[in-house]
């Protein structure tokens, strides 16, 4: 039971942190445009779902994407197109094309790391507060 509730307090805190995350590069301007943070929280949600079935689907169909660059490329691609998926799904969410889709993902991944970085250093006790 523990074990349980410590996986859905888990999923719970990445989606916080997914919307919190989504709603920082919309508010930036870079390529993805949501209009308050609950469309940007149910954006992560609906990312979240939508990937793992990408990524169910291209494991069914026996494809694997590896590392290196050709690998950090197509997850670029899919990230991209899982943003433009999810923007026909979610109101108050708008992705500005398929470039903006390829900037707004680059955008989360560049604010996903730095939360990530800074959040390492801060527990570390690397960064005063």
């Amino acid at each position: 039971m523990e074990l349980t509730v410590s996986v859905l307090v888990g999923i719970v805190l990445a989606g916080l942190v997914s919307g919190v995350i989504i709603w920082i590069v919309g508010r930036l301007g870079l390529g993805l445009v949501v209009s308050g943070f609950m469309p940007a929280l149910l954006a992560a949600f609906a990312i979240a779902i939508l990937s793992g079935l990408i990524t169910w689907l291209l494991t069914a169909l026996g494809l694997t994407i590896d590392g290196g660059l050709v690998g950090a490329i197509i997850h670029l691609l899919i990230a991209a197109l899982v943003l433009l998926l999810s923007s026909r799904i979610v109101p108050g969410m708008m992705v500005q094309g398929p470039v903006g889709a390829l900037i707004a993902a680059l955008a989360i991944g560049a604010v996903g790391w730095l939360i990530h970085t800074l959040l390492s250093l801060l527990s570390a006790g690397l960064l005063p507060l």
